[in-house]
């Protein structure tokens, strides 16, 4: 194969339309994050507050399951990011690419598992009339644990998607047709939601977010994927 000539397509897919697809998956994973998560559940959760949390998303179940359908629709389009960032990546290495897909991959199995705690907040407020045997203060502590369980169970699943980052930022550095400076941004992006997690879990009054500030390099990824995607991407592994 000449150095300037593509590979064939993976199982039918272009390296343009994968990379389309994934570009068009984090940004809808973006816009849905952001909103169930920093408009949704700030507006419904009171930070130490059990009875005023209970009230809230009693009133606003609505608004509830909108955030809840909001991460399940995410945790679906990570698996579909996984594939075809995939098969972007596949002609750097095609052994650490499916391991970085496989890392996301339990990323989103984990998520979508912590999600379902948010699923029993529901239960415990909208559900069935047995649980009329606990008296109001035991279902509002509930509802404070299941909340926590969410948070824990994202932190968790954190820990699998930087080791998914750390692996996708060597591979764009090494791939030779994508910026080197792109996969260092992405590894820093790896590095602040590492430090975030263990933060949590080492740390009882952890309060940073180093997360909020290194995801950069996953927006920059997101409109690089994006570009190539409507422009084509041009395959040419670094020599060597």
């Amino acid at each position: 194969m000449e150095p300037n000539e593509n590979p064939l397509p993976v199982a039918g897919i272009s390296p343009r339309t994968a990379a389309l697809v994934a570009g068009l998956g984090l940004l809808a994973m973006a816009v849905l994050a952001a909103f169930a998560n920093f408009y949704i559940l700030p507006t419904l959760v009171v930070p130490g507050d059990a009875a005023g949390t209970a009230a809230n998303i009693e009133a606003s179940a609505g608004l509830f399951r909108v955030a809840i359908t909001c991460f399940l629709i995410v945790a679906i389009l990570d698996i579909v990011v996984a594939w075809a960032l995939y098969l972007v990546l596949k002609p750097a290495n095609g052994s650490v690419a499916l391991l970085s897909a496989w890392f996301r991959v339990v990323y989103a199995a984990i998520f979508a598992v912590a999600v379902n705690n948010l699923f029993g907040v529901l239960h415990l407020l909208t559900g069935a009339g047995y649980l009329g045997a606990f008296g109001a203060d035991q279902v509002q502590a509930q509802v404070m644990l299941d909340l926590s369980a969410f948070r824990s169970g994202w932190d968790i699943a954190l820990v699998f998607f930087s080791l998914h980052l750390f692996l996708l930022g060597y591979l764009v550095f090494v791939s030779g047709y994508m910026p080197k400076w792109l996969g260092i941004l992405v590894v820093v992006s790896a590095l602040g939601y590492l430090i975030d997690a263990f933060g949590a879990f080492l740390l009882p009054s952890y309060g940073l977010s180093i997360a909020s500030v290194t995801f950069v390099g996953e927006l920059v990824l997101m409109v690089w994927l994006l570009w190539k995607g409507v422009r084509g991407i041009d395959i040419r592994p670094a020599p060597g």
